[in-house]
């Protein structure tokens, strides 16, 4: 039997915004940017990258985005694009 995907409800996007608020001033500028153009307009899957990366460390995350680095992560790949466009 097939598990039916659910949306994300609206008390889980709040936290995902409100887990966005980082420690670094520049991705904090980079994370803002992004959740005023692109957030609201994330699929599902995207979402769940999304949620997956702020379980990153800061200093990580803003390599990331910063493409000093690449992911070993392919479903996160677009979720970083969208991220480094912002």
């Amino acid at each position: 039997m097939s598990e039916t995907v659910r949306p994300f409800d609206e008390i889980e996007l709040k936290r995902m915004r409100w887990r966005s608020r980082r420690g670094l001033l520049e991705l904090d500028i980079i994370i803002e940017r992004f959740l005023n153009s692109d957030f609201d307009t994330l699929s599902y899957e995207e979402l769940a990258a999304y949620r997956e990366l702020l379980t990153w460390e800061d200093n990580d995350l803003l390599d990331l985005v910063n493409a000093k680095v690449e992911a070993d992560v392919p479903h996160l790949q677009p979720i970083i694009d969208r991220l480094r466009r912002a």
